[in-house]
């Protein structure tokens, strides 16, 4: 029997990548530093791709030069520019040169990090970084790995899966305490019992990794400031103990989604130590910050806690994704999901001397992320980030003192960091409507919130690219746009 074989050849061999990696840093170049000339915000309807591309995938190659042209034809129009100066929603997505140029090298090693032995240098990297940036926060020394050290340090991907693992961490250590003494009991019907806490104002990925871990979490009130303090969560552990159900967790925010508050995490954290809750802090935003000395001070506390997470892919010019967890103590992450099935055993496991990192997380395979840290922390070194972040602070006190300067306007929560809380004085109506025409104009892009009961407009400084000009543009355009809104005959 004559057996043909199809020998296939690359179709871009590394003479071509050296070529067209090198316009594809061009193309990439020219699209961020022109980005202010393109609407920050698309105007597509839903479903508008599907009709620009064929509905099958072609059978023979095609051209890498056809691609690109389709980068501008289909992806381009389809792209809300987030790293665009205009750009004034949610929260900073970070970006820097250094850090894009790592996740190339990422790729192209191209190693599944997911024990030491499957690539030592992605784990050995990750837990010194972890540990570089533990120490610019002044974390306690409990948090860093070092050579001795109990707990440590490791990289999700975002705070979501940070606050997951924390929770399904402290609802193993929980069903375990209430076990040693109450033997009889199943576990089923602990975790019927077990009661975590967050802010009213936590974010979403709070309460659903409680929807997850199937246990029930209660939402604290906040104070006047949007703060958790200790007294209110003191009382519903206290009504919780009484009606024989088991506290057992408590996520702390500094810097909420809707206004970059901080709770009292000082009050918060001798209270979780003595009732024996574990006390996660998620920093997603506002942690980044913490690498100031002026703004340390918003993390102490930070001792009591048993885990803490921020995302260095938001405000600390690493690209998505980082997102940094640290835990008191190490064997209580890695005794919630320790799994050794031959194919994954290696001969250094046990020698106390390494780290597993597919212990620390959900997923078994995990990228090379800490070149990207290790490229941005030298590359700008501690005092660049610190300009970074206190420049983006300056930019949002602009913003502040524009709004306060025109009486038609209040502000809604204290500026702390990057991001103004603001609204036109009035109904919740009239700045659904300034929002409404603000964002489908799309000169500029903004999200709102909600804070007692009133519908408010967020301005959060995003890009590494806005300037003080951009600021004063964007200003000029919400005030033009309330002019229009007031013009008409209902207002």
């Amino acid at each position: 029997m004559n057996v043909s074989v199809l020998c296939v050849s690359d179709t871009m061999d590394a003479a071509e990548f050296r070529r067209r990696g090198k316009e594809m840093v061009d193309y990439v170049a020219d699209y961020l530093e022109n980005l202010e000339q393109r609407p920050v915000y698309p105007d597509v309807e839903p479903g508008y791709l599907r009709s620009l591309i064929p509905t099958e995938a072609p059978t023979e190659p095609e051209s890498y030069e056809d691609i690109l042209k389709d980068v501008e034809r289909v992806i381009m129009p389809g792209i809300t520019h987030w790293h665009s100066p205009y750009f004034f929603a949610y929260y900073a997505a970070a970006s820097s040169y250094p850090a894009m140029l790592a996740d190339m090298l990422c790729t192209a090693i191209g190693c599944i990090g997911f024990s030491w032995a499957a690539s030592p240098a992605c784990t050995e990297l990750e837990t010194v970084m972890l540990d570089w940036l533990g120490k610019m926060l002044h974390l306690p020394e409990h948090f860093i790995a070092g050579t001795h050290g109990h707990g440590g340090g490791v990289i999700q991907g975002t705070a979501s899966e940070a606050t997951l693992m924390s929770l399904l961490a402290a609802r193993c250590k929980a069903v375990r305490h209430v076990q040693a003494s109450n033997p009889e009991k199943s576990e089923g019907v602990i975790l019927s019992e077990l009661v975590a806490y967050t802010s009213e104002q936590a974010h979403s990925s709070v309460e659903r990794a409680a929807l997850i871990g199937g246990v029930v979490m209660r939402k604290v009130p906040t104070d006047n400031n949007y703060a958790v303090v200790g007294d209110a969560l003191k009382k519903m552990v206290e009504e919780d103990k009484a009606a024989g159900l088991v506290p057992f967790y408590f996520c702390a925010t500094l810097g909420t989604t809707p206004s970059c508050a901080f709770d009292r995490i000082t009050e918060l954290g001798p209270l979780c130590n003595k009732e024996n809750l574990w006390m996660h802090i998620d920093a997603a935003y506002a942690g980044s910050a913490f690498i100031c000395p002026e703004f340390r001070p918003l993390l102490n506390g930070v001792e009591f806690a048993d885990s803490f997470n921020f995302n260095p892919h938001k405000w600390l010019l690493i690209n998505f994704d980082c997102s940094a967890l640290w835990v008191k103590k190490r064997a209580d992450i890695i005794g919630a999901f320790k799994m050794e099935p031959l194919y994954l055993k290696h001969e250094n496991q046990e020698s106390g001397l390494v780290t597993d990192y597919r212990h620390w997380q959900i997923p078994l395979g995990r990228r090379f992320r800490s070149l990207k840290m290790w490229f941005v922390f030298r590359m700008y070194g501690l005092s660049g980030m610190q300009a970074h972040i206190r420049k983006q602070v300056a930019l949002a006190k602009e913003f502040e003192s524009l709004a306060r300067a025109d009486q038609r306007f209040e502000i809604c929560a204290e500026v702390i960091m990057g991001l103004v809380c603001f609204r036109l004085k009035g109904s919740n109506e009239l700045n659904q409507n300034l929002l409404k025409r603000i964002n489908q104009n799309r000169e500029i892009h903004l999200v709102p919130c909600q804070l007692s009961g009133s519908f408010v407009l967020r301005f959060a400084i995003c890009s590494r690219y806005t300037e003080s000009r951009h600021i004063q543009q964007a200003w000029r355009h919400i005030t033009q746009m309330t002019f229009e809104l007031l013009q008409e005959p209902n207002h």
